[in-house]
């Protein structure tokens, strides 16, 4: 999972000004800061040869109906659109494909600490009718404005059956760590410097080829890793 920068300040104004004022012109200015993680995210892959061809299918953790409804539009989604399109302009073929939906309500987040999160979230997102056909030959990368307990992504990215064997977080940040050391929907182990979810025994017949990725505009400042060489 990679982030583009810690989530405070200007950088939580921003995305609030978005999210809930409807500040609509901004969404340029996120989507080509969406575009760039994505591609870091992208180019760190290229190193280990896993998942390197393909268009960019870009899918947005959706939003709840209600708040869709009371925002008067779906921010995520439109970061996506204005992110697929900057990377189409650099030269790399992208797409979105908005293919996950809530198939049950799901109560209001804010409020809720990581163990509520997940069982809130715990089977609420499905892949839409031919959704998987959307993602069939593409570099799958799950897009959010921001991680807070990492449970959003995790349903995500149970929702489109990657199953154990599929999933390699790079650069996981710490609240999506300790979600899946104590107990979350999918449980991982540090292995050669990864965060590597237990291998299942059979893959699923419908997961995706290469490596699930996810990316984000921000993180909890105390999330980041640093790398030291």
């Amino acid at each position: 999972m990679y982030a583009s920068a810690p989530y405070a300040e200007a950088v939580r104004a921003l995305l609030l000004a978005h999210k809930e004022r409807g500040a609509l012109t901004l969404t340029g200015a996120l989507g080509t800061a969406l575009a760039r993680v994505v591609r870091a995210g992208l180019d760190a892959s290229a190193g280990t040869g896993a998942g390197t061809a393909g268009t960019v299918v870009l899918v947005p953790v959706p939003s709840a109906r209600w708040a869709v409804r009371a925002r008067g539009h779906d921010p995520v989604r439109r970061m996506a659109l204005a992110a697929a399109g900057e990377l189409r302009r650099t030269g790399t073929a992208a797409r979105v494909a908005a293919v996950l939906r809530q198939r049950r309500p799901v109560a209001d987040q804010a409020e809720l600490d990581a163990r509520r999160r997940l069982a809130n979230l715990a089977g609420a997102l499905e892949v839409t009718a031919g959704g998987d056909r959307l993602l069939a030959g593409g570099r799958v990368v799950l897009v959010d404005d921001l991680i807070t307990t990492g449970a959003s992504l995790a349903e995500a990215a149970r929702a489109l059956r990657i199953g154990e064997s599929r999933a390699v977080y790079k650069n996981a940040t710490r609240e999506v760590r300790e979600e899946r050391s104590t107990g979350g929907p999918e449980k991982a182990k540090w292995e050669t410097g990864k965060w590597v979810h237990g291998a299942a025994n059979k893959t699923p017949a419908n997961a995706l080829g290469p490596p699930l990725r996810a990316a984000v505009i921000a993180a909890p400042a105390d999330s980041f890793e640093r790398n030291r060489n």
